[in-house]
């Protein structure tokens, strides 16, 4: 079956979102050619509306509609720690968890030879101007676990090496309420690499208490 050239544009329009399959995409058509035209018009108002009115911010590159994001322009936030992550989202993620109060540095991407993204095409050239010359900071390097995610924060982390700050790694584990047995070999590794300490170890050869 053949369909209208106006909905095989819309399907290809669609398909082209990060995540979005060509089934997924059809599904999508088909829902926005059954709502009413009120409903369209709303979704690509807000669009059209979203391009128009936001921007990076110009600190962090996260994303405003105002001169600085919500974060850099709270004086309440923790300025002796910047935690950089590849996109956007990934700071709705960390200010979900609620565990953060620092200051934020978008990326927009992760460094990826083979994909022709280098280095020039992210935001690492302006982290290092912005943390130069600013003593006791702790950069957090929150990028994802995979190839391309720890290649960046290698990458970044050589670059900040001459800066005189503190540079860490956000840290690897088990999912809560995981069991370990379903857990793959290299997160539990790192689980156990990455284990934090709940008490004081005892000197070796003490007895127990009591005895």
């Amino acid at each position: 079956m053949r369909y209208p050239n106006s909905l095989v544009q819309l399907i290809r329009e669609l398909s082209r979102l990060p995540g979005v399959g060509p089934k997924s995409a059809q599904r999508l058509a088909f829902y926005l050619f059954d709502s009413s035209d009120e409903d369209v018009q709303s979704l690509a108002q807000a669009i059209l509306a979203a391009k128009k009115d936001l921007r990076n911010c110009p600190v962090c590159f996260n994303v405003t509609d105002e001169d600085l994001c919500a974060v850099c322009s709270d004086p309440t936030r923790d300025r002796k720690h910047i935690c950089v992550v590849e996109e956007p989202g990934d700071v709705i993620a960390i200010e979900r968890s609620g565990e953060f109060g620092g200051l934020y540095h978008v990326l927009h991407g992760v460094y990826s030879p083979m994909n022709g993204v280098g280095p020039e095409q992210l935001k690492i050239g302006a982290l290092v101007e912005r943390v130069r010359g600013q003593e006791g900071l702790e950069v957090i390097l929150a990028t994802s676990t995979t190839v391309e995610g720890e290649a960046t924060a290698m990458y970044v982390a050589r670059q900040l090496e001459p800066m005189n700050v503190n540079v860490s790694r956000i840290a690897y584990g088990l999912p809560v309420g995981g069991a370990l047995e379903y857990a793959d070999e290299v997160t539990l590794g790192r689980a156990i690499t990455g284990r934090l300490r709940l008490s004081s170890a005892k000197p070796l050869g003490a007895s127990p208490a009591g005895q």
